[in-house]
């Protein structure tokens, strides 16, 4: 009960926007004990702007009322980019932390990972920044060979957050998640698999068939040994001590970058389609 309400509470946190059709950006599907979560908007690569998340919240929400045992996050087959990551139109235009408690992208990471059966992430295309994180939250991470990853914040003049990085540093070893974080260069599917960022690498023809198979087969297992054990592994993955002031002092840093004219320049670079020219101040 206690998934059920974080994932109600999830809902209401970003459900403060014009009002917008229902399911208009994703669909939801259910076979069995199985779920799907399917993004469709191309149109905008599949961005997670707080409308899209909000139908990703209720979509969670309608698999854990339907008991579904398994669940599967993709966009729609043969994209191109899976999903283009956090809306940078919505990034806050004062100086505020973009990624703090309530943002919607840091919402459905803890939604995605306190949901009580396995998520398997079905990637097609390019994954690229806060996306990147939503896919290494899942479970189960499945890939096509065209796939690629990238931790995109420093082409924006923006530092990722501590439990952001966090998930990258429980999926590859730390050396890698630096050169990702300071290069923001895509990693390919192949070394992304050798590095263990994926489970899979799979032909896009096979790899529909392949996740229901494995989701089938999850379906046959115990679902409350699933559950504890998925919270087991969530619990001892963040079982990480920072003391008061190492948190201050991170805190410190990020109001400084948020504070600075390479932030403006970063995002304004974006909206404008050119290379940014970050000062360091």
């Amino acid at each position: 009960m206690t998934c059920c309400r974080s994932i109600t509470d999830a809902i209401i946190a970003v459900a403060a926007l014009d009002a917008i059709d229902p399911m208009t950006l994703t669909r939801f599907e259910t076979d069995g004990r199985l779920a799907v979560i399917t993004m469709a908007n191309q149109a905008k690569r599949n961005a997670l702007s707080d409308a899209m998340i909000t139908e990703i919240l209720e979509s969670l929400r309608q698999a854990e009322a339907a008991k579904a045992r398994c669940v599967i996050l993709r966009s729609e087959p043969g994209v191109k980019i899976w999903s283009a990551g956090h809306d940078i139109s919505e990034l806050p235009k004062s100086h505020r932390d973009p990624l703090g408690w309530s943002d919607p992208l840091r919402v459905v990471i803890r939604a995605i990972e306190e949901f009580p059966a396995p998520i398997i992430a079905l990637i097609e295309g390019g994954v690229w920044g806060g996306a990147c994180e939503m896919a290494l939250a899942c479970d189960i991470i499945v890939a096509t060979p065209d796939s690629t990853f990238a931790i995109t914040p420093a082409k924006l003049g923006i530092p990722y957050n501590v439990t952001g990085l966090l998930t990258f540093m429980n999926a590859a070893n730390l050396h890698v998640v630096k050169e990702m974080a300071f290069t923001a260069r895509p990693v390919d599917a192949k070394r992304a698999l050798l590095v263990g960022l994926i489970n899979h690498l799979v032909e896009p023809r096979e790899i529909t068939e392949f996740c229901i198979e494995m989701a089938r087969g999850i379906e046959k297992m115990a679902p409350l040994a699933i559950a504890v054990m998925k919270e087991e592994l969530r619990v001892l993955a963040s079982a990480h001590s920072i003391t008061p002031r190492m948190f201050e002092r991170v805190q410190g840093m990020r109001r400084k970058v948020y504070d600075s004219t390479d932030y403006v320049e970063g995002v304004k670079a974006f909206q404008e389609k050119r290379p940014p020219v970050f000062q360091g101040e």
